[in-house]
């Protein structure tokens, strides 16, 4: 389970005395967290299911490239470089990753599997590569094949 292998991998990153590991780990149990909570409100006792702890880190890993992006435009290098080193630590808990290939044919699957003609369809579409490949792809790639090929 995706939970105890973080909480594995933070012990691990203490006892080596990993404190850049440790400080990343820790902002994703603080961000898992707060999803638990947030999740008991909504009549989920358990908290966040695996699909959600893998669309979190998703997220987590998109905000890191956005800052990269905003910290060399700004001439802050070591900081991008910080952000990078987060990158690749939450990328460990993520499966393999989809190439932009792979996406195309999934779209492209998914499409016709839902007959999908038009841009009305999009969020169909959508939702079904997220109940499905959560945590494998970069969404907003695959939501620009989906425009292009419904448009």
């Amino acid at each position: 389970m995706l939970r105890e292998q973080i909480k594995s991998a933070l012990k691990e990153a203490m006892i080596a005395k990993n404190t850049h590991k440790v400080s990343t780990l820790r902002l994703i149990m603080a961000a898992l967290k707060d999803r638990d909570i947030a999740a008991r409100t909504q009549d989920k006792p358990d908290g966040i299911g695996e699909d959600e702890i893998l669309a979190m880190l998703q997220s987590m890993i998109k905000q890191r490239r956005d800052s990269i992006t905003m910290y060399e435009n700004g001439g802050r290098l070591e900081l991008a470089e910080q952000e990078a080193a987060e990158i690749t630590i939450i990328e460990g808990f993520l499966p393999k990753q989809l190439n932009e290939e792979e996406i195309a044919k999934v779209v492209d699957e998914i499409i016709t599997e839902l007959g999908a003609t038009t841009l009305k369809d999009m969020g169909a579409t959508m939702k079904a590569l997220r109940d499905r490949y959560a945590g494998q792809m970069d969404f907003g790639k695959a939501s620009a094949i989906i425009k292009e090929r419904l448009a």
